[in-house]
């Protein structure tokens, strides 16, 4: 019999392509999402496959009938426009949903995944992050819903795994991009191109100075499956290590865009992270892992992309 693995979010960005990723592996899939920030076109082309789509908010009690082998809870708003908008749902995924998941996973024997994020080092004092860093969070500014939900995910994650013994992973997760992000998404890579593609002003917030790593979305899913694989229960950190300024993120695509597109400055966000480097000793040294495609070659995919989305919604 095929191992089955539920994926939570999975309608979503990176939850579609793992999906995928597992599909290909030979699993069979299970996908919840109750799409208040996913789209079934993501996951369109799984359904004719070993995968079951199931409408469901995760912040409620999670039925899964027959046996599971591994549980990836990948449901949250992870987009600042989202979690702005949504911050009383980000706070519920990030608690009630990752309770709900580990309680299936606990029931059905399964190893569980949680996804975090290089936010829960907030604006970092510490420079490349390595997983030992407790972060630099403040609790209560407009991002502290994101950034506390995936903190208070992980601390439950932890207790579950030391408490009841489940063989629980963390990876935190740093800027990933690629096909399938919503031209709206409000992350820099989307918020760039659909501004370039369409010759209109990018919108750089702050002086563009501040730094941010960029991963594509195969090495991320490679990494979080190597992972998921593995003997290993701390966190692990999955990201680029290679850090570029926003602006400089901002003048590639322009430039590889082809755009007749100028950079606009719009005063910096809330407790937006002045740096983002992952240090990934521990994912090379314990899952024989590092980015393979280049800035470059990733960014073409992802433009090519955002062509089809923008010329299909004029």
């Amino acid at each position: 019999m095929k191992q089955r693995i539920v994926i939570t979010g999975a309608a979503g960005f990176i939850g579609s392509h793992l999906s995928e990723a597992l599909l290909d592996r030979g699993y069979e899939v299970i996908g919840v999402d109750n799409l208040l920030t996913g789209d079934t076109a993501n996951i369109a082309q799984l359904m004719n496959r070993d995968f079951t789509f199931i409408k469901h908010d995760v912040t409620n009690y999670i039925n899964i009938d027959g046996p599971v082998a591994f549980v990836l809870h990948w449901a949250s708003p992870a987009s600042p426009i989202d979690y702005l908008e949504l911050p009383i749902p980000t706070l519920k995924v990030g608690a009630l949903g990752t309770h709900k998941a580990l309680g299936l996973a606990k029931a059905k024997g399964a190893r569980f995944v949680l996804a975090s994020t290089s936010e829960v080092y907030g604006d970092p004092l510490e420079h490349p992050q390595k997983e030992t860093y407790w972060g630099n969070v403040n609790p209560i500014g407009p991002r502290g819903v994101y950034d506390e939900a995936k903190r208070f995910a992980e601390a439950l994650t932890v207790a579950y795994h030391r408490y009841h013994g489940i063989d629980a992973k963390i990876v935190r997760i740093f800027n990933t991009y690629g096909p399938r992000m919503r031209l709206k998404d409000g992350r820099a890579v989307p918020a760039f191109m659909s501004q370039a593609l369409r010759h209109e002003d990018v919108t750089v917030f702050g002086d563009g100075t501040q730094t941010r790593s960029f991963t594509y979305i195969t090495d991320l899913v490679d990494g979080i499956i190597r992972l998921m694989l593995s003997g290993v229960n701390d966190p692990v950190n999955i990201g680029n290590p290679r850090e570029m300024t926003i602006e400089e993120i901002a003048r590639t695509i322009i430039r590889m865009t082809g755009s007749r597109s100028r950079i606009v400055y719009q005063p910096l966000p809330t407790d937006d992270p002045k740096v983002r480097q992952p240090d990934i000793t521990r994912a090379r040294t314990l899952l024989g892992w590092e980015p393979k495609v280049p800035l470059e070659e990733g960014l073409v995919r992802t433009i090519e992309y955002f062509r089809t989305k923008i010329s299909f919604n004029g």
